[in-house]
């Protein structure tokens, strides 16, 4: 359950980009047998979807009508997307588990990381700030469904 709460902090930052670290890895099947991933997310199409959402977040990010990730509409896609994502690095039979405590975790971490975009912005503006977070959150995610690739032998 480790990986469905790290996944639901990655969440809080970037609602997408859990989805997409977790559907890339499923399609190329490097998520463990074990783990409770839904059939369609082995899908290659649901993967090149995902990670088009996360990139057109991503960009819509530095935009000046971006909305904060706080508004309640943000904190509900955190919830249901991060939270999917979350459950689906759950252990199998486990996946609504995995879902709520990375759904919870989501909402709760975009509180504190917004704040610190804030304060960061006041000195370094959107756009830096914003692909420095960036950089944290796609790391962040590939580490957390890499660690959980299956050992080949």
């Amino acid at each position: 359950m480790l990986a469905s709460f790290l996944m639901g902090l990655v969440g809080g930052q970037r609602s997408m980009t859990p989805l997409a670290a977790v559907a890339v890895a499923a399609a190329r099947g490097d998520l463990p047998r074990d783990c409770a991933a839904p059939d369609i997310l082995r899908e290659p199409a649901v993967a090149a979807g995902a990670v088009a959402l996360a990139l057109a977040e991503l960009a819509g990010d530095k935009m000046k009508s971006a909305p904060d990730r706080i508004v309640p509409p943000g904190l509900a896609a955190r919830f249901i997307v991060a939270g999917f994502a979350a459950g689906a690095l759950a252990p199998r039979g486990r996946f609504l588990e995995g879902a709520a405590l990375g759904g919870i975790t989501a909402v709760a971490a975009s509180y504190p990381g917004w704040r610190a975009r804030m304060a960061a912005m006041e000195d370094h503006g959107q756009t830096p700030t914003g692909l420095v977070e960036d950089a944290l959150v796609v790391t962040a995610a590939a580490a957390i469904v890499a660690a959980m690739r299956p050992r080949r032998r």
